[in-house]
């Protein structure tokens, strides 16, 4: 691999100092990358919360004490030595170790396991990749489990808990496209006109989904995707329709569930874990393939901002603190 990497190149650092934890844009060389055997210049990540977790001192998230953050990234393949693979092919790759145990998404190049990596579906550009990243791949896999358990749009209408976050941006605009009738609930009312942009048909309060105190209230939803859990999670399971099932996959709402037995035996309801991080590669591929032919890249770029490298360690700070919206991409080393 010798030559494909230059001598030395930009990434955002993040280094344990104590109790605290540094974090910057320094000069890396091809020494500070990890194992593997693609090497991609990447020219695109995106940010998400567990970004955010994993540059603060009590996220416990990063598992290494020098890490290249981003668990996300999209590129050009510089140098490898899978047969799977080769230079100039377009990749992304999300999940895994990446940005976590692995050196990530936020530098110009990145080296990773063959295992990991995905070839770009046809319909989406790198840039516009990222605009899913992980949280795109979650809300498309909670999908695509509720639909295998038999969802079909004529059911009713579905629920996406976190509707402003990357997760239920992206759930509510795929299920809206899906032909689906959305439902999304915020505790940001000032975007309320976001999100029927990308296709809610009603916005609900935090106030609406507040736990009744009931084991069973009146029946709502046909389906819900859930990624924030806690006292939400069980208000939703108490408000299914007989079948429905909830696809969770987040816990910004809290670990713990506090329910009964009664959604499940008297209304037959289910509960779908969704495992975005360690998803087969044959269901990986198949789910890209399915955002890149079900979201119309005018619905990626409107819920879509985008940050130079420089300005990301703020940003990350932003996330932490509640105040991010949609979607955010990096350019990398993207030069248009």
């Amino acid at each position: 691999m010798s030559g494909a990497v230059p001598a030395a190149f930009r990434g955002l650092l993040a280094e344990k100092d104590g109790d605290a934890v540094r974090k910057g844009v320094q000069e890396l060389s091809e020494a500070d990358l990890g194992e593997g055997e693609v090497t991609v210049r990447v020219d695109w990540s995106s940010v998400n919360y567990k970004d955010a977790l994993a540059v603060s001192p009590k996220g416990r998230v990063a598992r290494i004490d020098r890490l290249i953050p981003g668990i996300d990234l999209a590129g050009e393949v510089a140098a490898s030595s899978s047969p799977d693979f080769e230079p100039g092919q377009t990749v992304l790759a999300t999940g895994y170790d990446l940005g976590v145990a692995h050196h990530g998404g936020y530098a110009e190049f990145a080296r990773l396991p063959a295992g990991w990596v995905v070839p770009l579906p046809s319909g989406l550009t790198a840039r516009r990749a990222m605009a899913v990243g992980t949280a795109g791949f979650t809300a498309a896999l909670s999908v695509t489990q509720l639909e295998e358990r038999g969802l079909q749009p004529g059911d009713g209408p579905v629920l996406v808990l976190g509707a402003t976050g990357g997760v239920g941006s992206i759930a509510v605009a795929l299920l809206a496209a899906r032909g689906y009738k959305v439902h999304a609930s915020t505790g940001k009312a000032d975007r309320a006109e976001y999100l029927r942009g990308l296709g809610a048909t009603e916005i609900l309060s935090r106030e609406d989904t507040a736990p009744s105190g009931k084991p069973l209230a009146k029946e709502r939803w046909a389906a819900c995707v859930d990624p924030v859990g806690g006292a939400a999670l069980a208000y939703v399971l108490s408000t299914l329709r007989r079948g429905g099932a909830v696809a969770t996959s987040g816990m910004t709402g809290g670990t713990s569930l506090e329910t009964t037995v009664m959604p499940f035996i008297l209304r037959g309801v289910a509960l779908l874990g969704v495992d975005s991080v360690e998803a087969p590669m044959a269901i990986r591929r198949r789910v890209w393939e399915e955002i890149a032919s079900s979201l119309e890249p005018s619905t990626l770029d409107e819920l879509t901002r985008e940050v130079a490298l420089d300005d990301l360690g703020a940003l990350l700070d932003e996330v932490l603190s509640g105040g991010a919206t949609g979607r955010t991409v990096v350019r990398v080393g993207a030069t248009g």
